[in-house]
């Protein structure tokens, strides 16, 4: 009997310390929610990796033993040689910590410190010589986009001008353009068609190519600002779908005679795009993507770099919707005369080889998957290698691609999402990746299958918080056939006979993916704040999203947010299906494309949910910028229609439920002025609508302040679904 009473006793016991130790599994702060995974919860990883050229030397920065450190790694005989090179104190007094570096050359690296461009040089003979620094160039306090080429001559801007600078001449004014709204050195078409530069240094350094973009005729839009009393206003140029666009010219800028030629790119329709910049290795021509206004129709066009003269018209390419280009020409190593270009042009986003005489040689990538990026040439083995969602519209992978004959070689291991690092000739590949279960893995291949080593397998950062489980699902998107890939995140400690509030996030625009096969399985951490805090978190890509072809992105084409919204809903089916999701407290959240869905659906489809955030929304489609609302759109005049129902202003009476808007003061990408519109379409209408604002933020919230964002739209989500 006292025996017996001894036994009941140890298992409260155990019991109580069992209780504990589950107690003990933390709960995320909506600091480490927010920005956890970029800052104390961002897995162990390689810092600042970059490979020697000319020779198969990885090198990196890390901290050993309160000491900023460069570490070497040398892999040309299969071995990790391991070299720990301090920076010896001799950086100029300003830098107070380890820079990133770029390569010049193969002994010689630079760096950006606020205004001044420094050099460092190591005896490239003598493995274990640390960097011997100095301030190469010393720029004006106004110089921006400063860009250093292999030469180490500089170009960069001054307000609108451009400037040339070098050892031996100094600076010298490029461009004297005396209107502020003529930019010149700058990227171009609001950083649409991937540009995201305007200077473009020939591959010897002997010329500058540079964008020049006359804005003067485009209308001004205000932007206030709030950091002083009073106020102040800062005009930008903003062409709004449907109205006058700017124009845009390539310049060439020869340092040895002072001389600009400028590309004659034609003057009969001058709002067309042009992208694609890209040299050819001697130095001779420019090739140049001109996009008409329309985006249906491309040329590509090849210069004489020295006259400005049009020598040819290699190909055309057109689509009854649009033609998207986003990549610059890439020549084949020891080959001038052939390149690689992409193309959707078969449904998906593939590789082409061409020659300079405009002769397509072969499609060296082809199936129904995207290629992601060209992340580099095996040189001698006439490969290159890429990265493609060929293996799952998940999951991204590591490839070589034979030159001769296509053929395809996968290079990594492991499921998930991976980056490729390759070395100058191709030979390895630093690939960093993470998956279900893997927080971040790094490892060394060597492109031909031969060799790999693994440098890092990072720690699960989150191991000690109460986690939630986390669903793959897949439905049938609105078209009845179209697979949708999305997660179900359940909240702890879930018990299947309960029901809870959902929450839906979605964005559903072009150019973006939110579901993929990463660490942390969730896709993010406030998802998983979330459903500590009792809520099923749900999100699925629809058509109208990247990675999953053209036919599957061009759904939306003139109608954007009909299909998208049809697809949500579908999602709202599997949601209401499930014996646990309380249908009475859903709430649905989005950003910029997805506020205007959040907007979207809240008008169209009142009551479904009974609260809504939507940050930094669209309302008005004719108030968005040319470039992007008429490639997916077209006109307000060729499609007055798609332009109308896409309108939300004019719907603000059919709202039901609680909607919080949330906008930045300075927001210059979708302007403030969308919600500031749909509040008075609020009042006029006698319709109650919450709102915040955050001063001084352009389109999103960074910093310790998202923190502030997501603390303000989870207490929303509390405050109305709980």
């Amino acid at each position: 009997m006292i025996q017996y009473k001894k036994m009941a006793v140890s298992a409260a016991f155990v019991a109580f310390i069992c209780s504990g130790v589950i107690a003990q599994k933390k709960q995320f702060t909506i600091m480490e929610a927010t920005n956890g995974m970029s800052t104390t919860l961002a897995p162990q990883s390689i810092k600042n990796a970059s490979w020697q050229p000319g020779t198969d030397n990885l090198w990196q920065t890390e901290k050993k033993d309160g000491q900023d450190l460069w570490k070497m790694q040398s892999f040309n005989k299969k071995s990790e040689n391991v070299s720990y090179i301090l920076s010896e104190g001799n950086y100029p007094e300003q830098v107070t910590a380890i820079p990133v570096i770029k390569w010049l050359n193969d002994h010689e690296v630079y760096f950006v410190n606020g205004k001044n461009v420094l050099v460092g040089s190591k005896d490239n003979d003598v493995i274990l010589s640390a960097f011997k620094w100095q301030i190469f160039a010393s720029l004006p306090e106004k110089a921006d986009h400063i860009t250093v080429d292999k030469s180490k001559e500089i170009a960069y801007t001054i307000d609108n001008n451009l400037w040339f600078w070098s050892k031996g001449k100094g600076a010298i004014a490029v461009t004297a353009e005396s209107d502020k709204n003529v930019v010149c050195g700058q990227s171009v078409h609001r950083d649409e068609f991937g540009i995201d530069h305007g200077i473009f240094f020939s591959p010897k350094g002997n010329y500058l190519a540079y964008y020049r973009m006359d804005q003067t005729m485009v209308k001004d839009y205000p932007i206030i600002k709030w950091d002083a009393t009073p106020a102040s206003v800062d005009i930008i140029k903003y062409p709004m779908a449907g109205g006058t666009s700017h124009e845009v010219t390539l310049c060439v800028y020869d340092p040895a005679s002072g001389k600009t030629v400028t590309l004659q790119t034609g003057t009969k329709n001058k709002d067309h795009y042009l992208t694609c910049v890209t040299w050819s290795p001697d130095e001779q021509y420019i090739y140049l993507a001109i996009l008409n206004r329309g985006q249906d129709h491309l040329w590509l066009n090849k210069y004489d770099a020295h006259t400005g003269e049009k020598v040819a018209t290699l190909f055309e390419e057109t689509d009854p919707k649009y033609v998207h280009p986003t990549h610059s020409l890439s020549f084949v190593p020891g080959r001038s005369d052939e390149f690689i270009w992409w193309s959707e042009r078969d449904g998906y986003e593939h590789l082409y080889l061409y020659n300079t005489g405009g002769k397509l040689i072969r499609q060296l990538t082809k199936g129904n998957w995207v290629v992601n990026e060209l992340a580099g040439f095996d040189k001698e083995d006439n490969k290159v290698i890429i990265t493609a969602a060929k293996e799952s519209p998940l999951e991204k992978h590591i490839y070589s691609v034979n030159l001769r004959n296509g053929d395809t070689k996968r290079i990594d291991k492991g499921a998930g999402m991976h980056t490729a690092l390759c070395s100058e000739d191709g030979k390895y590949v630093l690939d960093v990746y993470s998956g279900a279960g893997i927080p971040k893995n790094t490892v060394v291949r060597a492109t031909d299958g031969s060799y790999s080593h693994e440098l890092i397998k990072a720690a699960n950062t989150l191991a000690d918080y109460d986690r939630p489980e986390i669903k793959d699902i897949t439905i049938t998107a609105a078209d009845g056939v179209t697979p949708l890939y999305g997660k179900l995140i359940l909240p702890t400690h879930f018990d299947k006979t309960k029901k809870y509030p959902v929450i839906v996030y979605l964005y559903n625009g072009p150019n973006v993916q939110l579901i993929h096969h990463s660490f942390p399985e969730s896709g993010n951490l406030w998802y998983e704040y979330m459903a500590q805090h009792g809520y099923i978190v749900f999100s699925i890509d629809g058509r109208g999203s990247w990675n999953r072809g053209k036919d599957f992105e061009q759904a939306t084409f003139r109608h954007l947010g009909d299909a998208e919204m049809a697809d949500q809903m579908k999602g709202v089916d599997y949601l209401k299906s499930l014996p646990y999701v309380d249908a009475n407290r859903m709430g649905i959240h989005g950003w910029s494309f997805g506020g205007f869905m959040t907007t979207n659906i809240m008008l169209k489809h009142p009551g479904v949910f009974k609260c809504a955030v939507a940050g930094g929304p669209v309302m008005d489609w004719k108030m968005y910028e040319v470039m992007y609302t008429e490639r997916y759109m077209d006109t307000p005049d060729e499609n007055p229609e798609g332009y109308e129902n896409a309108n939300l202003l004019d719907k603000v009476k059919a709202l039901k439920g609680k909607l919080m808007l949330i906008h930045g003061t300075n927001d210059n990408t979708v302007v403030w002025q969308h919600s500031i519109d749909f509040l008075k379409k609020s009042v006029d209408e006698n319709i109650q609508v919450d709102y915040f604002v955050y001063p001084g933020y352009e389109h999103n919230v960074r910093g310790k302040d998202r923190a502030h964002l997501m603390q303000k739209i989870s207490n929303y989500f509390d405050d109305n679904l709980k």
